[in-house]
């Protein structure tokens, strides 16, 4: 293709850059106004320079992939204010035999809940839990925070709603959620093996020492006073909100909650500050907020219909509102659930995935028959613009060439049917993937390696998209910097840094750069296009 005039190329070179640098940096001193305010002046600057017209930037807005976010986000909320992510967060502690037991537990819960649920989701919520069990048990946490956060990245490799990339691939490839998963979900499954196999060799010492796991840890024990983060997705950055005791979230009816969505890295409140407490201290807290959470039942069932009941009544009447609002909480629960099973089974069908997520999302809006304000207040809008703005942003440097010329150059060494082309083409997409982030490289390569790969057959095609989502979601692995789910993890570390829990950019960088490109290789092999 050949290069637009030279004012256009200049004009929107500046202005990509500048989208570039807040995104990967988003506190610069001389502009500190975020990644989604540098999204929005880029896509402005874009238009104001002539790179595109106004109607070309609203055409490039992708109302599908922005519809598919926010019911994914939606359905999130709801999931975790039905307690599905503290089950999750039992099942790490659950008859636990051993330091490398946790950590395979951790690499499978991880993975498997972030390829259904989202990558960041379970990052925010069961970093606090892996703490909670590294503290109680005096484990050292790099090697289960780094499970954590690279097997989250691996496991949302095999699903269209693992990650925001992938939303992407799913809305321009149209390729359905079942062949998707089928074509993507052997390299996910030997990648958490071999990135399990990496971390249990890397840490094998620290993993072995006499001190180890008990044996039978209990469950509620690990629970019991743990930080539950309740969330709002943003981009890259993941604000998260005022935490809860977990023993109070659930006694909660999930409209009854009503946390301040103030937040973002290294800003992150609390109700509590445990990161003194002892084992003991932990458990009397339990003790009390369990006698605080029974009021918190009362009041949730005069939320949800249960007459309240009068102090001369007796313990006999209380016990009764007590077990029609658990009742009525579980049966709204159990709804959830099925909503989500229903939604997961409508794209595993084939069904248009933006509808039949932003269904799911309505569905458990008109069967929580109440206010929805509590539930959208959750979803991050400034997620929503920042891809608005990404999306003029990258049209707009398409239409200077920049990107058509660079691609000139590499297609012919970069052509998938064969060995050296597909290792080529990884390279490319690994490096943009740490440079200029995964979407972003998504957006710029995605059509044309589709294109290139057309050409030699329609079965290459949907290949190319695979290998495509595979490595530019490992590639986040690389570096801290790498995936949103990595800084998730660290700030939350950070949180406790006095005892200890911290994950330094370098202690990242030493075990990812060769994991990464090991994960890579070995899926790269066991993509199949169905």
């Amino acid at each position: 293709m050949v290069l637009a005039p030279t004012s256009t190329v200049v004009l929107g070179s500046v202005a990509f850059g500048i989208f570039w640098v807040l995104a990967v940096f988003p506190a610069v001193p001389f502009l500190p106004i975020g990644r989604t305010a540098g999204s929005l002046l880029s896509a402005m600057l874009m238009v104001i320079f002539g790179v595109i017209s106004p109607d070309e930037a609203y055409a490039a807005i992708d109302l599908p992939i922005l519809g598919l976010l926010f019911g994914t986000m939606v359905v999130s909320a709801y999931l975790e204010g039905a307690g599905l992510f503290v089950h999750l967060g039992t099942m790490l502690a659950w008859k636990s035999k051993g330091r490398k037991d946790l950590l395979c537990r951790i690499c499978l819960v991880s993975a498997i809940s972030s390829a259904l649920f989202t990558n960041d989701t379970c990052c925010v919520v069961l970093t606090g839990f892996v703490l909670k069990i590294a503290r109680q048990n005096n484990l050292p946490p790099q090697p289960f925070l780094l499970a954590l956060a690279s097997s989250s990245n691996i496991g949302s490799a095999a699903t269209p709603i693992g990650n925001p990339q992938n939303l992407v691939i799913a809305a321009q490839s149209k390729i359905s959620f079942g062949k998707f998963l089928l074509g993507l979900l052997p390299a996910m499954l030997v990648g958490v093996l071999v990135n399990a196999g990496i971390l249990l060799a890397y840490y094998w010492k620290q993993l072995s020492v006499a001190k180890d796991v008990e044996a039978n840890v209990d469950a509620e024990d690990v629970i019991a006073g743990e930080e539950v983060t309740s969330h709002r997705f943003s981009p890259a950055t993941m604000s998260h909100v005022t935490s809860f005791n977990s023993e109070e979230w659930n006694a909660v009816d999930p409209n009854l909650r009503s946390p301040s969505m103030n937040g973002g890295i290294g800003h992150t409140e609390t109700l509590r500050n445990r990161t003194g407490s002892t084992v003991d201290e932990v458990r009397a807290e339990s003790t009390a907020v369990s006698n605080a959470s029974s009021s918190l039942e009362v009041e949730a069932g005069d939320r949800l219909g249960v007459p309240p009941a009068e102090e001369e009544d007796g313990p006999a009447v209380k016990n009764s509102v007590k077990g029609k609002a658990r009742w009525k909480m579980q049966i709204w629960k159990a709804c959830v659930y099925l909503v989500t099973v229903g939604m997961l089974v409508a794209l595993l069908m084939g069904l248009n995935m933006s509808w039949s997520a932003l269904t799911a999302a309505l569905a458990l809006i008109i069967l929580d028959f109440k206010d929805a304000q509590p539930c959208l207040e959750k979803v991050s809008y400034s997620l929503l613009i920042f891809f608005c703005g990404m999306f003029i942003t990258v049209e707009g440097f398409n239409k200077t060439g920049i990107p058509s010329a660079l691609w000139d150059l590499m297609e012919p060494h970069s052509r998938i049917d064969r060995a050296s082309g597909v290792a080529v083409l990884s390279v490319v997409i690994l490096l943009l993937s740490n440079v200029a982030s995964n979407v972003p490289t998504v957006l710029l390569l995605g059509a044309r390696v589709a294109a290139s790969a057309a050409r030699i057959s329609a079965a290459q095609e949907t290949k190319a998209w695979l290998i495509l989502a595979w490595v530019s979601t490992v590639a986040g692995n690389l570096s801290l910097l790498g995936s949103a789910a990595n800084l998730i993890v660290c700030e939350q570390a950070q949180r406790v840094q006095s005892l200890g829990y911290s994950l330094s950019f370098v202690a990242h960088l030493r075990f990812g750069f060769l994991a990464t490109l090991v994960v890579t290789a070995v899926g790269l092999l066991l993509i199949r296009n169905y």
